[in-house]
């Protein structure tokens, strides 16, 4: 049921709160573009995939978005999902009367700045909220409570960086990266285990939380089937971050040992990745899996500027924790004129976003 009976640990880093011109509710525009395209795909889950009827003597019906952060996309989420499953009960002859209630759960990790999301809770809002702290590779709610399952631009943050990389005993030592892009043989494996070992873990604490017949939604930043990691838009960005450090520590402003050790738990899954762990769970079903429009130019900030202020956003807590506050301006200058001398670079790179529908099965 939680972290002290499955014996596993993980790393929290949520991304920057607050509402300053580097936090994530100012530069989270990217991830708003996904959760836009994905609306008409959970419309149509709600509409055909979902069996109200079943869950009319709850009452109550849960939604919860994992990894929500502080908003205001997943506030937009969770109301699509309601207004989906309200007009589903209008459309059924016999339940126009029986709308449940409505509960909303908003999980991310004990450090989010849940202050900052329930201080912009909508005022007009038709739920009850509630926080969740924990992280979502471990059970977080109780058997059979949860109808709906929202998580977008979450599930490519692994539980922990693998212990292989950062020891410098193993063969999968990532000396002077940042992560398993470009990176030797044994350190993209070392990420890869760690990968399968956390989507067995979600999907195993989702087959116990979710009703039977329930849904679960994911918005995923992955890489395309057949796709190296050393291929994709976010590794290359991340390769560009990793030459900064580097740079830093040949100017002695940061010490190389500091970033030898410092590595970004992160994997962008393919899609024959999630399909490979869903079956091996065996507890779900996957109902419908579709790439959603890539984000284009989004606000009047330079290109290398929105880059840069997302990428910090997602990054500035971790490197925070690793190198300390007094480099972050100096790294994310350095950085953001790297994109720009390397924008051609980016843009060869290969990534997707998909939408993956998954549906609990009814288990004998």
């Amino acid at each position: 049921m939680a972290a002290e009976q499955t014996g596993k640990t993980f790393e929290a880093y949520p991304m920057k709160g607050g509402d300053s011109v580097y936090s994530y509710a100012n530069n989270s525009s990217y991830q708003r573009v996904g959760a836009n395209a994905a609306t008409r795909l959970i419309i149509e889950a709600v509409a055909e995939k979902l069996d109200v009827e079943t869950f009319v003597s709850s009452h109550t019906f849960r939604i919860v978005d994992l990894g929500c952060s502080v908003g205001p996309n997943t506030f937009f989420a969770v109301q699509n999902i309601i207004e989906a499953v309200q007009s589903k009960h209008q459309c059924q002859e016999g339940l126009h009367s029986q709308l449940p209630e409505f509960q909303v759960l908003f999980n991310d990790h004990t450090l989010n700045d849940f202050n900052t999301l329930f201080a912009s809770l909508p005022p007009d809002r038709k739920y009850y909220a509630a926080g969740v702290p924990g992280s979502f590779y471990f059970r977080l709610f109780p058997n059979a409570s949860l109808h709906f399952v929202y998580s977008s631009y979450a599930i490519h943050w692994l539980s922990k960086v693998p212990k292989l990389v950062v020891d410098k005993s193993s063969p999968a030592w990532n000396k002077g990266r940042i992560h398993c892009s470009n990176s030797e043989d044994e350190v993209g494996k070392a990420y890869e285990a760690q990968y399968v070992e956390d989507m067995a873990c979600f999907l195993h604490a989702r087959a116990q939380e979710v009703v039977c017949g329930g849904l679960v939604a994911l918005i995923i930043t992955g890489r395309p089937n057949g796709i190296l990691h050393s291929q994709t838009t976010q590794n290359i960005i991340y390769d560009l971050l990793g030459s900064c450090l580097m740079d830093m520590a040949r100017k002695g402003i940061i010490n190389e040992e500091k970033v030898d050790s410092f590595n970004l738990p992160t994997y962008h899954m393919a899609p024959q990745e999630l399909e490979a762990a869903v079956d091996r769970n065996g507890y779900f079903s996957i109902e419908r899996m579709e790439d959603l429009p890539l984000s284009t130019e989004v606000g009047t900030l330079p290109r290398s500027q929105l880059l840069t202020s997302h990428v910090r956003a997602a990054l500035d807590g971790m490197i925070k924790a690793h190198c300390g506050d007094v480099i972050l301006d100096e790294l994310f200058d350095l950085f953001r004129k790297k994109i720009e001398e390397e924008m051609p670079m980016i843009d060869s790179g290969r990534t997707i976003n998909f939408f993956a529908l998954l549906r609990r099965k009814e288990m004998d």
